[in-house]
């Protein structure tokens, strides 16, 4: 594969070019420390912050926190001498008001959900078409024009490769759900076997509104997609007198695409409301005239998803240590250590954009609305390391030998074989950590290269790091607390971007983007 040979390009340089460390560098990473980091995060991830949901009273403690922080470090206030960049954000509140098949009544966020923003609805219905898995040839000759179309939400089965069943997108259901709009169906009910214990397991804490960028367009024209459980999939397919997942078993192998009597109603309708948001800005100017336009930026989301609705829960507060706490404690560090560096005369030559974007858990907004109206040129930012998760061992390091050695490094070679190799050589020098490179994938089916800030700085052509400790049992859980965070080990994982940050501002050359990686659909 091409990206493994630029890794192991990258090993072969890492171990001769940057086999003696710079003193200078080693004192300012040394900085970084797990008892300032405790402080921080103890604070952000406490219950007064409560849970830091976009829009909400925590989240604009935490900006208010973040924003006294880099005025104590003597960061300028890059916002027309502000330290906030207003996000102009609407909170969009999706009002099923009916779901029913055959006369049974289903429960948004129950039995399925629907996600984004379109406009409202009421669609009757006394069919609907199968389609299978929206493959070219069960599409072939089909007519599904206002019509309900119910799709196999997952990846076709192929023979000797592994199929993707979980409900999150890959790139071959985005391409199945283009194809499929396109010919203008009423509405699209993905099936997924995954998705109700993951309903169960929520319980209705991650429905209610959802929140855009306030935008003068209007809502999306296309066919909403309804992501449903197979109870509401059998319902549907009763007529046949087989279950869905007969029906499924069958269209693996022939093609099923079929006109199905059913009745079915939906109607749904969104209520908009403003609200407040801001990413948090702080910035180092650079020390050399010719190299201070160029701006390396440390981006981190200081937002998580808010306080438990679960009815009877025992802890209220999705305290969001890990996601992403600790990346914004990572950066927190990582600018007193330029601070401390600048304030003995040891600056960096290239200016610091230190980031904290708000949204990014309702869709990487703060990051989407910064680069698309960036406070610098992003023809001048140089790249974009971005820290989300790091206090943490994943579930897939659990009990190995190097649980408490590892980071996830995703994105370095994307668009840019330069900063891969200085980001491989940081930690050759320094932090002489594992990186793993399993999810440094535009087509890894967990899709992590587009669910992070670092993205929208990757789709305008910056290159990016971003650094990942992995899921666990507390992702997006009361459980992700502060006491669970390995602060040794996240102080590890920020120094290894802030050693990869001081090289990238500090070098001569600027990283060159020679790789074209795909963009896809978030």
């Amino acid at each position: 594969m091409k990206k493994l040979s630029l890794w192991i390009t990258g090993l072969a340089i890492s171990a001769t070019a940057c086999a003696q460390q710079n003193p200078t560098a080693l004192k300012y990473g040394n900085v970084i420390n797990a008892t300032d980091a405790k402080k921080h995060l103890s604070i952000l991830a406490s219950d007064e912050f409560e849970g830091r949901e976009t829009g909400k009273p925590g989240a604009e403690k935490a900006a208010n926190y973040i924003a006294a922080e880099f005025k104590k470090l003597g960061l300028q206030a890059p916002v027309n001498g502000s330290y906030f960049l207003d996000v102009p954000l609407t909170e969009n509140a999706l009002k099923i008001t009916k779901f029913t098949v055959n006369g049974q009544a289903f429960e948004n966020w129950k039995d399925f959900f629907m996600p984004g923003s379109f406009p409202d609805k009421n669609i009757t219905a006394t069919d609907i078409v199968y389609v299978g898995y929206g493959t070219a040839a069960e599409l072939e000759g089909v007519d599904i024009t206002g019509k309900i179309v119910l799709l196999i939400n997952e990846d076709k089965p192929e023979e000797g490769k592994k199929t993707n069943t979980g409900y999150r997108a890959t790139a071959q259901r985005v391409a199945i759900l283009k194809v499929i709009r396109e010919k203008n169906p009423a509405a699209i009910l993905g099936a997924n076997g995954e998705l109700g214990p993951l309903l169960k397991r929520f319980g209705g804490s991650a429905g209610g509104a959802s929140i855009s960028i306030k935008k003068e367009t209007v809502a999306n024209p296309l066919a909403p997609l309804f992501n449903i459980t197979t109870a509401i999939a059998d319902a549907l397919v009763k007529s046949t007198g087989k279950t869905y997942e007969e029906l499924k078993t069958a269209t693996a192998t022939a093609k099923q695409t079929q006109v199905i009597k059913t009745e079915a109603a939906i109607a749904f309708n969104t209520e908009k409301k403003d609200i407040k948001a801001v990413d948090v800005l702080g910035f180092m100017p650079g020390s050399d005239p010719k190299l201070k336009n160029e701006v390396l930026v440390f981006s981190a989301h200081y937002d998580h998803i808010g306080l438990v609705t679960k009815p009877g829960a025992t802890d209220k507060v999705n305290n969001g240590a890990d996601d992403d706490g600790s990346g914004t404690t990572g950066v927190l560090e990582i600018a007193r250590a330029f601070s401390q560096a600048k304030k003995d005369g040891k600056g960096p030559r290239r200016s610091v954009l230190f980031l904290g974007n708000v949204g990014e858990e309702k869709g990487l907004l703060g990051s989407e609305w910064y680069t698309d109206h960036p406070v610098y040129p992003l023809a001048n930012t140089i790249a974009d390391l971005n820290i989300d998760m790091i206090g943490r061992v994943g579930e897939e390091y659990i009990g190995k030998p190097d649980s408490a050695n590892y980071v996830y490094s995703i994105g370095s070679a994307m668009l840019s074989t330069d900063l891969h190799k200085i980001g491989e050589a940081a930690n050759a020098t320094y932090t002489k950590m594992k990186l793993d490179y399993k999810y440094d994938d535009p087509n890894d089916p967990n899709r992590f290269y587009y669910r992070s800030d670092h993205y929208n700085f990757a789709r305008y052509g910056v290159p990016i790091i971003f650094y990942f400790n992995g899921v666990h049992a507390d992702y997006h859980a009361p459980g992700d607390e502060v006491s669970k965070i390995n602060f040794p080990l996240l102080v590890k994982r920020a120094q290894l971007a802030f050693f990869t940050g001081w090289e990238l501002a500090n070098r001569d050359a600027r990283p060159v983007v020679d790789v074209k990686t795909p963009t896809a659909a978030k």
